[in-house]
């Protein structure tokens, strides 16, 4: 696919849909390129490595990594999200955002936001998807976000106990990774991967990352929002079952970071979970009982009409 795409001329691309591909990798000491019409890292001895761009929802690139020109323009054609991360992803610098086509859900996304009852009906089913039960009557989302605290914190505990990982608490500094004990490296780095496709997922289908409604005012306050759905049947038992293992001296000389993001992305494979963030985020969004935005009638349709696009409806290919 990355081969045809990359050739002048070539038909117009099209983009996977998100649910049908790989969920992440991670890329370091490198130069993504495109070579000979491939999507390649060209490590330092000059050898290739090649990577199936348009089979994955988004590429980590640690420090150490370079990008160029042709591979990033590359990359936003397909819809596959560059994110530039700090060590093992415990920081954010950057991302590439391959949505953006569409302004209907997008619109839909801030008028929900910006309506306090309906802001309220959206936390409320976030709620009860999470916890499986729905949200106590009569609480504002501040004290929503509250309980949701609580209950965040007896479910660390919980996982400790249960994989025998000495814990005290979530803790941990972004420009430090070495701060931070080992579990909360673990679970720094389960979490960086859930986020990333997460953020793929919320792009491609049209939204914005940064309007949140439990979380707000962070450039990625939807992308927690809708992985916090996530997050406790996936990157964190994942992290505490890795960090169990190293307390128990199982790893051996295997570095735990890299051990937690292999183990996050064959339980996103086993849970299915690419399939599921685009529907969960419309079912999410309905519970503020409002409509999405209708064009206005005198709208004035485009010059060229745009070939349906085989991608999410937010991709731009």
């Amino acid at each position: 696919m990355a081969s045809s795409l990359a050739m002048p001329g070539a038909p117009p691309p099209k983009p996977i849909p998100i649910k049908d591909r790989t969920s992440i990798v991670f890329v370091e000491k490198g130069q993504l390129d495109v070579v000979d019409g491939a999507f390649v890292l060209v490590d330092a001895n000059g050898v290739r490595t090649h990577i199936p761009v348009g089979g994955l929802a988004c590429i980590m690139l640690e420090p150490g990594a370079r990008v160029s020109h042709t591979a990033v323009a590359l990359a936003a054609r397909v819809g596959t999200l560059l994110i530039w991360v700090g060590e093992a992803g415990v920081r954010l610098y950057a991302a590439g955002q391959p949505g953006g086509a569409r302004s209907d859900r997008l619109l839909w996304q801030c008028r929900l936001a910006l309506d306090p009852d309906a802001r309220l009906k959206v936390v409320r089913r976030m709620y009860q998807i999470r916890f499986g039960e729905r949200a106590p009557q009569r609480r504002s989302i501040e004290q929503l976000r509250g309980i949701e605290g609580v209950r965040v914190r007896t479910l660390y505990e919980n996982l400790a106990r249960q994989f025998g990982v000495p814990w005290k608490r979530r803790s941990y500094n972004p420009a430090d990774w070495d701060f931070s004990d080992v579990p909360n490296r673990c679970l720094s780095s389960a979490t960086a991967c859930l986020y990333g496709i997460t953020e793929a997922a919320v792009l491609a289908a049209g939204y914005a990352p940064a309007v949140g409604f439990l979380h707000t005012g962070k450039p990625l306050s939807f992308v927690y929002d809708i992985a916090d759905l996530f997050k406790f049947e996936t990157a964190v038992p994942a992290a505490f079952r890795i960090a169990g293992q190293h307390a128990k001296g199982r790893l051996g000389a295997a570095e735990p970071g890299r051990e937690v993001r292999l183990a996050c992305r064959d339980t996103f494979r086993k849970t299915r979970l690419l399939k599921r963030l685009i529907p969960t985020i419309g079912e999410v969004l309905s519970a503020g009982e409002l409509e999405p935005p209708k064009s206005p009638e005198d709208a004035v349709e485009p010059a060229f009409a745009d070939p349906p696009s085989s991608g999410d409806e937010g991709h731009r290919g």
